[in-house]
């Protein structure tokens, strides 16, 4: 059977079932429809006195064609713990419209371990998507309307930071010129759009701890400059009020289940390759409030998602993940080795020692962060004995723990193992996880470390330009911030092709942005956009409702 037939024929419970699993009242649950509801504030300010589960990082090697499966993965250990009588929750990213019609076609699961409903959940959802773009799109309108009508603040149209968005892959709009058609349409001026879960709305949303923190940091946003180059903020623009109302059901985390029927929060979406990748701090701090076990994931390879989760997001919320499963496959490692997709279900097994390097260096780089790591060997069905022991001996050569699991095929019968081993090591966690850079340092030597810790690199190379631009933040107060990489997800450089564990290159920073409202400091390397393109023949062009009324085409 396909994920969405697995999915369709799942006997899901009452979402107010789903609800009382994790004490929280009916009256605390918003529903939409029977399957899917969000939680309200008042519940999640209630529990707060509570004390925190363990939280467990699911992250992954860079990805390939061959897949990796790392929400798979994050869904079957959720339902592992489960099964071997652990009280867990799951806690995983919304799907964006984008890489859903691009190349992805759906992101909850795969398998005997998804999250349900999956239509619904890579189709709107709950709306917060919608919500996040039209509040960013507020503030676009009433910054072209200031500018209209006398720009009071003195705005310089040529410096103007705000982009647009919309939700959707769409390369025509990376760069537009706005305002055209005469005196009545206003002034002139170059814009843009990136896509919705690389606005920093979105981020906002996922750092926000509660409504009152969110119109605070969106009115922090910095939307423009003046001629003298000081900032223009979000609340000179009087609209975050406004934008804070536009998400103020977005803010509430959404609760949902899983094919075997545990309790998931799905809320909020940033992309690791432009974003910081990572679900939201309150559906994560309320999990952990819910339940004795947390099992979340970052977008992409641990060289981003992970990284990012463990330098901005455990930063700015406090938090300790008490072990890190790190997810591989067999084909992912013959990929890496130099096997072509076509070949892939072929034994060999020097292919996949050629490619553990790229595992190897994942396994050092968050060791680095004072974590307990253990490798997540995700099954497939034409992996060979050989192979898969070509990988748990690579691991071992470094120390690491490698178990296989088999959760796509036989859910949580098959990642029964792994769940009782990662709840022994979060256990007894020493709890010694820190970032790898200080508050303190310098913004262009956190990219520095970033690039040559984590990445390997030779050095960041930053043109005269962009260091006077970092050097200005800092005098400006924004030198304690963390650093957010825009980066190529395939590859530890910013050459997708550079498959493996790469060394002797360098990362060109292209452009810098600040986040202000967010709490960090994006540095754009190599080729990257934040507006990603559809691929030649993107998943939409499968994507149809059947004979029957159901959607076909996602996967």
């Amino acid at each position: 059977m396909s994920d969405i037939e697995i999915a369709r024929a799942a006997k899901k419970k009452p979402i107010f079932e789903i609800g009382k699993s994790i004490n929280i009242p009916e009256s605390d649950l918003l529903p939409f429809g029977h399957d899917k509801a969000k939680v309200s504030q008042s519940f999640i300010n209630s529990v707060q006195d509570r004390k925190n589960g363990k939280l467990i990082l699911v992250t992954a090697i860079n990805p390939t064609p061959a897949g990796e499966g790392k929400t798979t993965t994050t869904v079957g250990l959720g339902d592992g713990l489960n099964r071997i009588g652990k009280k867990a929750m799951i806690c995983i990213r919304e799907a964006s419209l984008g890489p859903n019609f691009g190349m992805k076609g759906g992101a909850a699961g795969g398998g005997y371990a998804q999250i349900v409903p999956m239509e619904d959940m890579n189709l709107h959802f709950t709306g917060d998507f919608h919500a996040i773009t039209s509040a960013h799109s507020l503030l676009s309108a009433m910054i072209d309307n200031h500018i209209y009508w006398g720009n009071e603040l003195s705005i310089d149209l040529r410096r103007v930071v705000w982009r647009r968005v919309v939700d959707m892959n769409d390369r025509a709009l990376r760069q537009i010129t706005a305002s055209l058609g005469g005196v009545s349409n206003g002034f002139p001026r170059e814009a843009g759009f990136d896509i919705t879960v690389a606005s920093e709305v979105m981020a906002i949303l996922c750092l926000a701890k509660d409504l009152t923190d969110l119109q605070k940091r969106l009115g922090d946003m910095i939307v423009a400059y003046r001629r003298d180059r000081s900032p223009v903020f979000c609340r000179d623009i009087k609209a975050d009020g406004a934008m804070t109302v536009l998400l103020k059901d977005a803010m509430q985390p959404n609760l949902v289940q899983t094919l075997e029927n545990n309790p998931a929060f799905v809320h909020g979406g940033p992309f690791a390759n432009i974003a910081h990748g990572c679900n939201s701090v309150i559906a994560t701090t309320t999990a952990l409030k819910l339940s004795d076990y947390v099992v979340t994931e970052a977008g992409f390879g641990a060289d981003l998602g992970a990284e990012k989760f463990l330098n901005i997001k455990c930063r700015k919320a406090g938090l300790s993940p008490s072990a890190v499963v790190l997810v591989a496959t067999v084909r992912a490692m013959k990929m890496n080795g130099g096997v072509s997709k076509n070949d892939l279900n072929d034994e060999n097994v020097d292919a996949v020692k050629a490619g553990c390097p790229n595992l190897g260096r994942h396994i050092e780089n968050l060791r680095s962060f004072g974590v307990p790591v253990i490798v997540a060997v995700n099954h497939f069905v034409k992996d060979t004995d050989a192979e898969i022991d070509a990988v748990i001996e690579y691991c071992s050569g470094m120390g690491a723990e490698a178990i296989v699991s088999k959760h796509w095929a036989d859910g949580s019968a098959g990642s029964e193992a792994l769940a009782k081993r990662v709840a022994e090591i979060a256990d007894n966690d020493a709890g010694n996880f820190a970032p790898i850079y200080p508050d303190d340092m310098s913004l262009a030597d956190k990219i520095q470390t970033i690039c040559k810790n984590i990445y390997r690199a030779d050095e960041a190379v930053m043109d005269k330009k962009i260091l006077d631009q970092l050097k200005e933040w800092e005098d400006q107060g924004y030198g304690n911030l963390p650093v957010c990489m825009a980066k190529t997800q395939y590859s530890f450089s910013t050459d997708p092709s550079l498959r493996g564990a790469p060394t002797g290159h360098v990362v060109p920073v292209r452009e810098v942005r600040i986040s202000a409202g967010a709490g960090f400091v994006v540095a754009v390397c190599g080729e990257i956009m934040t507006m990603p393109g559809l691929p030649r023949h993107p998943a939409a062009e499968s994507i149809c409702i059947n004979a029957s009324g159901e959607i076909d085409g996602l996967f």
